[in-house]
């Protein structure tokens, strides 16, 4: 079955979620994040994840703002940075600029060039979401942005992945899902979705029963895995 449909991720797949640390280490203000900045976006990452999942299983739902911020605390507090409301606040703030990767814009243009629906589907808020693909100017390469919050879980909730067919009518086999997560381009993969995932880091396949179709060093090849 022809893909019709590609559909991406946004933190980490289109957007590079460690940007906001890096550049929060460059700046004058805080000199001590120089040191820990890798660090603090890793562990920033993983709890703001760990803590969707858990949420999810408990049926603790919140806005992806409330676990961002969690998330946050937690790392600053691992990296001894607890104590520094004027840092924690530039880092919440620079969260809402985050900028695409630079084959973002390319590879979304030779989607639409090819007359393919592009979409993103998210575990964050609408509102962030829009804030970040405003700040990474790429909202006219985009069909829509879909956002958890309309069914209230996050991934992999296959109730997630259900608003792509309800919004483009497509059957699940016409879909291109990416992902720059593991254990969302395997969950997407149980649910029936063709699925790339960008394995920037280099890490192992998680050991889950579905797989990937396709493990990708970074976004740019997307448009030739959506021809037919």
């Amino acid at each position: 079955m022809p893909i019709t449909t590609c559909v991406f991720d946004a933190y980490g797949t289109l957007f590079d979620v460690a940007a906001a640390a890096r550049q929060a280490a460059a700046e004058p203000e805080f000199p001590h994040l120089a040191d820990n900045a890798a660090t603090l976006a890793n562990l920033w990452r993983q709890k703001q994840l760990q803590y969707t999942w858990l949420r999810a299983i408990t049926g603790a739902h919140c806005g992806f703002w409330q676990v961002t911020q969690d998330g946050l605390d937690w790392a600053l507090e691992a990296c001894g940075l607890a104590g520094d409301p004027k840092l924690r606040q530039r880092l919440l703030d620079l969260y809402w600029e985050l900028q695409a990767y630079p084959e973002v814009p390319a590879m979304l243009t030779a989607l639409k060039d090819a007359g393919l629906n592009t979409a993103i589907l998210s575990n964050g808020s609408p509102d962030m979401l829009e804030g970040a693909v405003h700040s990474a100017g790429i909202g006219a390469l985009l069909d829509d942005v879909l956002s958890v919050e309309s069914v209230g879980i996050f991934k992999p909730d296959h109730r997630v992945y259900d608003l792509v067919g309800q919004r483009f009518g497509c059957d699940k086999g016409q879909v291109l899902f990416v992902s720059s997560n593991g254990w969302d381009a395997a969950g997407a993969a149980g649910y029936g979705f063709a699925t790339a995932w960008v394995n920037r880091a280099g890490e192992p396949v998680d050991r889950l029963p579905w797989v990937p179709d396709h493990i990708l060093s970074d976004l740019t090849t997307i448009p030739d895995l959506a021809k037919p």
